[in-house]
């Protein structure tokens, strides 16, 4: 409490400075009461590029580095940008030193690891954030509001479609966890906060459309298609689809909810059209980046101790990981998932 009534700008320390990175550092440079300290990444130009921003000069290789030469006092949270495939220690060894965490999704390939994080952080009751920002979309949060207006139950189609990203991890399965993991776990994150828990996902997967070597690295293994089923209570299931194998084009990718009475069309980070036999509606989402709003509730939540603007903390994001792992377990078994 004493640290929390001192506390003018919380120290952030950034472990990985690539894309994602880049826009929690645009937050905090919008924030006066932030300062980010130190940071650190195996990319040297990337690290050298993101201290630049803030003028600090505690500049490391990696995040072992950074916790060597840190601690809760030179640093009040850390914020956490890695692939999927580098989290060995990066959040137990922020939870060991009682240092806040936001880190984005997935938050690691390993549900063991993931589920272990979880039991640390309860045990210490550590504040802690996930990636999550569609949660802090207004549009999202419209949805919700909407949603008990209306009798229970319906129909919902979930896409995201696109192509394959540039960075090494997305070309294999081992290493992103598939796009359903990678990418549409935003989606499927959606669905959990919009309905609740899952009752049971079936899912199937595609490969043949895209090509090792050709427009992707010879390596290439993951899913050019997947589709979950996802049956929630309240007679509520969703068809969550998932493609990175789209060259040109712009697929619809979004949410599409048919209630009885009204259909709910949700475009992707983008806009929101409510739709009855009488009438309309249709939403832009605001101008500013939903991230902000994600670092922004992380920051006040490790400033005063209030959580309560925290949308995903590390407790919640599991659930999500277990359902998508959950689906790639089906693809892999054939069989449907029960979680209850």
């Amino acid at each position: 409490m004493k640290r929390r009534e001192k506390m003018k700008q919380v120290r952030i320390g950034l472990i990985g400075c690539g894309g994602r990175s880049n826009s929690h550092r645009q937050s905090f440079l919008k924030m006066d009461d932030v300062k980010v300290v130190a940071v650190a990444d195996p990319i040297e130009e990337r690290r050298i590029a993101a201290a630049k921003q803030f003028g600090c000069e505690r500049i490391y290789h990696d995040y072992t580095e950074l916790y060597n030469n840190e601690s809760r006092d030179t640093l009040y949270a850390v914020v956490i940008c890695i692939e999927p495939t580098a989290h060995e220690s990066s959040e137990i060894r922020a939870v060991e030193m009682g240092i806040p965490f936001l880190v984005e999704k997935p938050v690691d390939m390993d549900i063991v690891r993931i589920r272990d994080v979880a039991r640390r952080v309860r045990e210490t009751g550590l504040i802690t954030s996930v990636g999550f920002q569609d949660r802090y979309l207004k549009l999202t949060e419209m949805i919700r509001d909407e949603l008990p207006k209306h009798k229970p139950g319906g129909l919902v189609y979930g896409s995201w479609i696109g192509g394959i990203p540039g960075v090494w991890w997305w070309q294999k399965k081992s290493t992103c966890g598939g796009q359903l993991v990678e990418q549409n776990i935003h989606l499927a994150d959606e669905l959990r906060y919009l309905f609740g828990e899952p009752v049971s996902v079936y899912a199937t997967c595609s490969r043949g459309i895209v090509k090792p070597g050709v427009n992707c690295s010879s390596e290439y293994d993951t899913d050019d298609h997947s589709t979950a089923v996802i049956r929630f209570e309240n007679n509520y299931t969703a068809t969550l689809v998932s493609g990175c194998y789209q060259l040109s084009g712009r697929a619809h990718c979004g949410l599409v909810i048919t209630l009885e009475d009204m259909v709910i069309d949700y475009r992707l980070r983008n806009n929101l059209i409510f739709k009855t036999a009488d009438y309309t509606y249709d939403i832009k989402r605001e101008s500013i980046d939903h991230t902000y709003y994600l670092d922004e509730a992380f920051v006040y939540a490790v400033k005063t101790g209030d959580r309560s603007r925290i949308r995903s903390d590390y407790a919640d994001a599991l659930k999500t990981h277990e359902l998508v792992f959950a689906a790639n377990e089906s693809m892999g078994s054939g069989q449907v998932i029960y979680f209850k």
